[in-house]
């Protein structure tokens, strides 16, 4: 208790700001104070602390392993605090609150057009901070508290996350409706003849295609690796490229591009699209409730997909 008296618990606001952002100015934003403030606070927790927190790399700046140590406690003794204050209750139209997540922008053209609706009439003080990552930079995002909740596809998980199916996918293969057969079908071996477009962050990024297909002993040739799920289809027309992705991608696929979709000729499980979260927000009732908003503006696409 008596480390306590020495400390001011807004510092420790501020702190978490700062560990959160990794920079001055947004940590000022986020707490809606001034630069000069914050800057202030940050030499005050240093001298508390006896320990820089934050270090100047390159043009950014990196927590000391002092601060990553603190980093994970500090947000749980900051939750349990607010819920202390506030006995669990949570109410969205009055709540300031700022979410960071991570998804491709397969999940953002999908989920978010009704998230960020449904947010501004019900919650206009909440706010949203919205990145790209692989799901293993997801993992590791939450993990270290970068993120509060990843949307993707998380076949193994680490320790500590937790995940949530959101809906239920699958695969399906589209190409130039002129290089197809009449019947706009391949057999397997024409298939894996022909080069193929990958959607990924990096181009040696496991995936469930190869997967499958090693597991029958065939691969493909990958003539193509991008990250953006709706520019892999512009990329299609005129060419003999063929695309394999998860099919509400194609959801919104003008007929005038001239692209027919079609089921992949070998065996290709579906997938869970999930969200996923550290454990350590369990008890954060702000949390839990964009959760169920995140899942309720998911139900539409999996109304969609049963049909």
């Amino acid at each position: 208790m008596d480390d306590l008296r020495r400390i001011d618990l807004n510092l420790l606001l501020t702190l978490h700001a700062l560990l959160a952002e990794k920079h001055v100015t947004r940590a000022a934003l986020r707490l809606h104070k001034s630069q000069p403030a914050v800057s202030h606070a940050l030499a005050q927790l240093r001298e508390t602390f006896k320990d820089p927190l934050l270090t100047r790399r390159g043009a950014g700046m990196a927590l000391t392993p002092r601060a990553q140590d603190l980093l994970l406690p500090l947000e749980a003794a900051l939750q349990q605090l607010n819920g202390l204050l506030h006995e669990g209750a949570f109410d969205p139209g009055q709540a300031v609150r700022r979410f960071r997540l991570a998804m491709s922008d397969y999940a953002a053209h999908l989920v978010l057009p009704t998230l960020v609706k449904r947010l501004r009439d019900q919650a206009p003080g909440i706010d949203m901070v919205v990145c790209q990552a692989s799901r293993e930079a997801m993992l590791a995002q939450l993990a270290d508290g970068e993120i509060d909740l990843g949307l993707g596809v998380f076949p193994d998980t680490a320790s500590g996350i937790v995940v949530e199916t959101l809906f239920e996918e699958h695969f399906v293969s589209v190409a130039d409706k002129r290089s197809l057969p009449p019947r706009g079908k391949l057999a397997l071996d024409k298939w894996l003849a022909r080069p193929h477009v990958l959607v990924a962050t990096r181009p040696d990024t496991e995936n469930e295609i190869d997967a499958a297909l090693a597991a029958q002993g065939r691969h493909r040739r990958i003539a193509l690796v991008l990250p953006h799920w709706r520019a892999s289809t512009e990329v299609l027309a005129g060419t003999d490229l063929i695309l394999t992705v998860a099919s509400r991608t194609l959801d919104h696929l003008p007929d005038e591009q001239g692209l027919t979709r079609f089921t992949p000729p070998f065996e290709l499980p579906g997938f869970a699209f999930q969200q996923a979260w550290h454990v350590r927000r369990e008890a954060d009732s702000a949390h839990h409730w964009f959760r169920s908003v995140v899942m309720d503006c998911s139900r539409p696409i999996q109304q969609v997909a049963r049909k």
